[in-house]
């Protein structure tokens, strides 16, 4: 259920949607299977990270939980990647406080050294911050705002809330 092993409660698998570089909003259909391209962003920014979701989850809005991933290189929609979560982005969208989880590739050693959100360059969250503050400013009715950053274990916090959403709903 998004967790990658018994026996590691501390790795997810993240699932891509939008690569690092892209200005094309990626979704994946959940009955499908398949990745469909939902929009260009209408601002001239690009995503800083890859984004996508960790399967098993349902956020606030009831769509999966969103993650950005730290990578050396972008990767591509559809790509499962085990990740650990190091931090949360807190972002309103549509008046809703939503997490959105800052993870870094589970088994790659030249993250090792990242286990929480202070351990990530602050440039990096500015310009990730400052994309989540644009991205949406020329789309008709939409609009997000950062509210901040917080600590690694309010992004497990998260996410255990999210997976017990998701096994709620499976329950219904």
């Amino acid at each position: 259920m998004g967790v990658n092993t018994e026996s590691d409660s501390t790795s997810w698998d993240a699932v891509v949607e939008s690569p690092k570089g892209s200005r094309n909003t990626y979704l994946f259909d959940q009955v499908s299977g398949r990745i469909r391209l939902e929009h260009s962003l209408f601002t001239a920014t690009c995503y800083p990270v890859d984004y996508g979701f960790l399967p098993g989850t349902v956020a606030e809005d009831g769509a999966p939980l969103r993650v950005l991933v730290l990578l050396e290189e972008s990767t591509f929609p559809g790509c499962h990647i085990t990740v650990r979560p190091v931090g949360v982005l807190w972002v309103t969208e549509g008046g809703e406080r939503q997490a959105t989880i800052l993870a870094v590739p589970a088994t790659d050693p030249r993250f090792s050294h990242v286990q929480d959100i202070g351990d990530v360059d602050h440039y990096t969250l500015d310009e990730i911050s400052h994309f989540f503050d644009v991205y949406q400013q020329l789309e008709p009715g939409a609009c997000a705002k950062t509210v901040g950053w917080d600590r690694r274990d309010r992004a497990v916090d998260a996410i255990s809330a999210a997976q017990g959403r998701h096994l709620a709903a499976a329950l219904r």
